[in-house]
């Protein structure tokens, strides 16, 4: 599997590129919070969303004494907003309580399986929320998974999994070194892009000749296969 997962990261790299990333990583809190609000939304609404409760409020404290329908009016655009302003709540007001304090600067010293246990401990938080903070702000090699990775990991044949936790364990058992954000961010982009959950693009897809589910999905017939490697090499 971690050879496989090697190509597929170096065919994503030669046709997406190396993504970019930010200098200097969020807080982890910060990264949290934001992940919970881009649940089941664009980026544009999940952005504006955290942008209206940092700016009406100068840090997450302020955030945790207000009421969960003020929250809840604040991350409107985000949609979910009665989940999404709870699960918020309810974690601020309780790591206060536990820690005495909100910041989420106490993860540093714990290794990967102790963060994510400590983060899904809270109510509204998951496995993937809890991954997306150890590799965008923690910077840990831990790939997220979420219904892209999911899909698009599984018509690869990289897994066989009916869970995106399932998938995100095998992935992650797995993973080669420092590849998690190449391949988690590309993954998402040949999701949203190509291998889309209706009429995947496979003629046009750059794993087409390593991707299980194009062989299952398309005529088996060896001549039909041939002549579909010569005209997506025609295209490329």
């Amino acid at each position: 599997m971690k050879n496989k997962i090697k190509l597929v990261n170096d065919l994503l790299v030669k046709k997406y590129g190396i993504p970019l990333r930010s200098k200097v990583p969020p807080k982890p809190i910060d990264l949290l919070i934001a992940t919970i609000l881009s649940q089941n939304t664009n980026d544009k609404n999940s952005f504006k969303a955290f942008q209206n409760l940092r700016n009406d409020y100068a840090d997450w404290n302020s955030v945790a004494n207000i009421s969960t329908i003020k929250i809840e009016k604040l991350i409107k655009i985000a949609g979910l907003g009665k989940q999404k302003s709870k699960s918020i709540k309810q974690f601020l007001v309780t790591l206060r309580k536990e820690k005495g304090y909100i910041s989420l600067d106490y993860l540093t010293n714990m290794d990967n399986g102790e963060v994510i246990k400590e983060l899904t401990k809270y109510s509204g938080i998951g496995v993937k929320t809890a991954s997306c903070v150890l590799l965008f702000s923690m910077r840990r090699n831990v790939c997220p998974v979420d219904t892209h990775v999911h899909r698009t990991t599984n018509r690869i044949g990289i897994v066989k999994t009916n869970s995106p936790d399932k998938t995100f364990t095998l992935l992650n058992k797995n993973l080669p070194n420092n590849i998690a954000h190449s391949f988690h961010t590309n993954l998402i982009r040949l999701g949203r892009e190509i291998c889309k959950s209706t009429k995947p693009k496979c003629l046009i897809c750059p794993l087409v000749k390593v991707c299980q589910y194009e062989f299952k999905n398309l005529n088996s017939n060896s001549n039909y296969k041939e002549n579909n490697f010569l005209l997506l090499d025609s295209i490329k």
